[in-house]
């Protein structure tokens, strides 16, 4: 049974990504998490970080036989639940045939993993956060 069906916007400021010859890798700034997804989830990724609805995704999604309904309802959990994305309003985007064709061409099923062994150093960002009177490193506060 589907449970997401909206629109989702990338949770918070502190949350960036890019896309390394077609697999995202999404960073969380404020607690050093990254994440890498799967080359279906990195399409799933792109696809509701732009605003295409849900349902529109997983109609799409499941007419190519990639990916069914019940494993993109499952994905989109996880990413809600990582913090990484947050239910939106506003108008929504087109999914687009270019990334149809490359979610139709995935071959790894839809997968997130979370790396924290980073976490520490990635949180210290000692290049931006350089205070006068606390001095270097200033380490930001997990959340």
């Amino acid at each position: 049974m589907m449970q997401q069906s909206g629109i989702y916007a990338v949770a918070s400021k502190d949350i960036v990504f890019e896309s390394f010859d077609g697999e995202a890798v999404v960073l969380d700034l404020a607690t050093g998490k990254y994440f890498g997804f799967s080359d279906s989830g990195s399409r799933i990724w792109e696809a509701l970080s732009s605003g295409v609805p849900a349902s529109e995704l997983i109609d799409a999604a499941t007419a190519v036989g990639t990916v069914g309904a019940g494993e993109i309802d499952s994905f989109i959990g996880q990413l809600l639940e990582f913090g990484l994305l947050v239910p939106a309003s506003g108008a929504p985007a087109l999914l687009s045939s270019e990334l149809l064709t490359q979610l139709a061409q995935a071959r790894e099923p839809l997968k997130v993993d979370l790396h924290d062994d980073l976490a520490d150093l990635i949180v210290v960002d000692p290049i931006h956060d350089v205070e006068e009177p606390l001095g270097w490193p200033a380490v930001k506060q997990a959340t």
